[in-house]
């Protein structure tokens, strides 16, 4: 093959797809021209399993995206068909925004955006190779003979390396619906020393809508009043679809284990590892052999086509097997199949080697992101392609990378987790993972955030001085309702009887009367009213900081001593083996990951609280007796 010089860029962003487009927006729009590749212009950003974005956790690190300056909140505001706030009956760190997305309007959506990047340039390429120079990346060359050369390169190649579609006995090479796969890039990965692993995914059948009785499901609207997930959407789409509930029976779970011979799940042409939060229909009835039902949503892939995903029947079984189980679902009895449920398996590097920057340890100037790092989610490969463009971005011009800590975002916690603690499956970001989840609330998604967006380049002055504006409001507010006092009026006492609430013997401030569970802001507005009403963000901030201020101040105070030992930097090129007393495993965890600081290495598997000490007594009286 002639190689031929097809020029020289900023950074180069391999993989157009949740991961990729923010890398690439990420870095143009911070001033680095940029080249985007990827294997077909028309998959752009495509939602290849549920068309839907955000939930538990994910929601959050949406809302994260955006106020950093990223696209995934503004594409889905314009696009979907339906929005619904989760957990809404249970406190704020739990609550999330989901959305229903019109699966080809959110890519064509964002495609567009792209292209309208004056320093992104967008083309479709196969990369196959890169370029390393004296150990560095340098570029990368397609299977055309393309040489592109650039000071950064990013990988967001996603389930396409090395991809393999299986369906039952049917096992082909392929990226994700039927797409081409990379799989020279993950050869070329591995003579450059890199460990990869194999993981698997999968999706449902979809079915035909006119086909579906939806008299037999139970219907799932939008909220009335939806949110938006990006801070800047000042209007919503109102004309919202429903998604329809239905579950599996008896009969479907018969014919499941019937066949389960003749499901990669359970015989050995299954390789890769599975995802445990999103399991196969097939898992499910074995693991959960005793739960008499399944519940099936019928989600619409948008709003000019007749598909519709069935979310819960995520399978693998041959194709005939699909239309006998489909059928035994309520309202699904005379059902058309339109596409079948199918496994892939891919390429995953492990994520312990990389910095938390999402550089590789191994080679400089190369980031990796999204699933390519063993996660799973649409969500989670955004938030890291957001901050590998950045950390890209800042690189060429110089600069520190931005490291989100645990108690910043969710997006923090989800690379913490994987270059620290590495992954064994598919990694999905759960509230449970973050310890500091009040901290890392959907409504203060902004106040934690937009100042590094600001900073870097990525929110404009304008969105910054809204944001500031906001900001002070609720100061001003919190700091009204500690000083106004409330008396037990006949007002005030005919309204706490209303609510079985105990009345009032005496004045109470007002920030201490909203403490009370039964009250909010607005009923405290009607006693204490203000010239200007608030907008029902900023109220909605006033109440969460006073109702749960105790709860709040202590998870800072959590942060602060967490902060104190991510102060204490570990030297480069330490000598672990030099440092007598650590245990073995520690040690050989140590080398491996490289933690920058104490409370980075405290956080790795296999390094006890006796190895931090000893590391801690070291460092602090400068006694590293080795450094190579």
């Amino acid at each position: 093959m002639q190689v031929y010089d097809a020029g020289k860029y900023d950074v180069i962003v391999v993989g157009a797809g949740h991961a990729g487009v923010e890398a690439g927006l990420a870095s143009g729009r911070m001033g680095a021209r940029t080249l985007m590749l990827t294997i077909n212009l028309d998959m752009v950003a495509f939602m290849p399993c549920n068309p839907s974005v955000g939930g538990p956790a994910k929601g959050v690190v949406v809302r994260e995206i955006d106020a950093l300056g990223g696209e995934m909140g503004r594409n889905t505001d314009k696009t979907y068909v339906q929005m619904r706030m989760l957990n809404t009956g249970k406190g704020p760190a739990v609550r999330a925004l989901r959305a229903q997305s019109d699966k080809w309007d959110y890519q064509h959506e964002m495609k567009h955006t792209i292209e309208k990047e004056p320093n992104i340039v967008l083309k479709q390429g196969l990369v196959d190779r890169l370029v390393i120079e004296d150990g560095v990346c340098k570029g990368v060359i397609t299977n055309g003979g393309a040489k592109y050369m650039a000071d950064a390169v990013i990988l967001t190649t996603g389930t396409f390396s090395r991809g393999e579609i299986i369906v039952g006995e049917l096992r082909y090479s392929s990226g994700p619906n039927n797409q081409q796969p990379s799989v020279k890039l993950s050869e070329h990965l591995e003579e450059l020393g890199f460990i990869l692993r194999r993981f698997k995914t999968g999706t449902p059948p979809r079915v035909k809508s006119s086909s579906i009785d939806y008299s037999k499901a139970e219907i799932q609207p939008g909220d009335e009043n939806p949110r938006s997930f990006s801070f800047d959407t000042t209007s919503m789409v109102l004309d919202q679809l429903p998604c329809w509930l239905t579950y599996t029976n008896e009969g479907t779970h018969t014919i499941i284990n019937e066949n389960l011979s003749r499901s990669p799940m359970f015989t050995a042409t299954k390789k890769g590892t599975g995802a445990r939060y999103c399991p196969s229909i097939e898992d499910k009835i074995v693991r959960f052999s005793d739960k008499p039902r399944h519940q099936i949503f019928l989600e619409p892939e948008g709003r000019n086509t007749e598909e519709v995903y069935v979310q819960g029947l995520s399978t693998s079984l041959p194709e005939d097997v699909q239309e006998k189980m489909l059928r035994t679902i309520p309202g699904l009895e005379n059902v058309e199949m339109m596409r079948v449920g199918y496994a892939i398996e891919y390429d995953a590097v492990m994520p312990d080697q990389l910095w938390p920057s999402l550089e590789t340890k191994l080679i400089p100037g190369l980031f990796t992101a999204g699933q390519l790092n063993g996660t799973s989610g649409y969500e989670e490969a955004a938030g890291q392609g957001l901050m590998a463009g950045i950390n890209a971005c800042r690189k060429v011009q110089n600069k520190e990378p931005i490291i989100l800590g645990r108690d910043e975002a969710y997006i923090g916690v989800l690379i913490d987790d994987l270059v620290t603690k590495g992954t064994e499956e598919p990694y999905r970001l759960l509230t449970s993972r973050a310890e500091y989840r009040l901290l890392l609330r959907h409504d203060n998604a902004d106040l934690r955030l937009t100042e590094i967006g600001h900073e870097i380049g990525l929110i404009s002055d304008e969105r910054y001085a809204r944001f500031l504006q906001k900001k002070a409001e609720i100061e001003e507010e919190i700091k009204r309702l500690q000083k106004t006092r409330i008396k037990p009026t006949e007002e005030v006492q005919s309204m706490l009887r209303d609510l079985g609430s105990a009345e009032l013997k005496d004045g109470i401030l007002a920030a201490d009367f909203l403490r009370r569970p039964e009250l909010t802001y607005e009923k405290i507005a009607q006693i204490v009213s203000r010239e200007t009403p608030l907008s029902p963000e900023v109220a909605e901030q006033v109440e969460i900081q006073i109702k749960y201020e105790g709860y709040i101040e202590k998870s800072y105070q959590q942060v602060e001593k967490m902060k104190r030992m991510e102060d204490k930097k570990i030297p480069d090129k330490i000598d672990y083996e030099a440092i007598f007393g650590l245990a073995t495993e520690a040690v050989e965890k140590l080398k491996k990951i490289q933690p920058l600081s104490i409370a980075q290495a405290s956080r790795i598997s296999g390094v006890n609280p006796a190895d931090i000490s000893i590391l801690l007594v070291y460092i602090e009286q400068g006694k590293i007796a080795k450094v190579k």
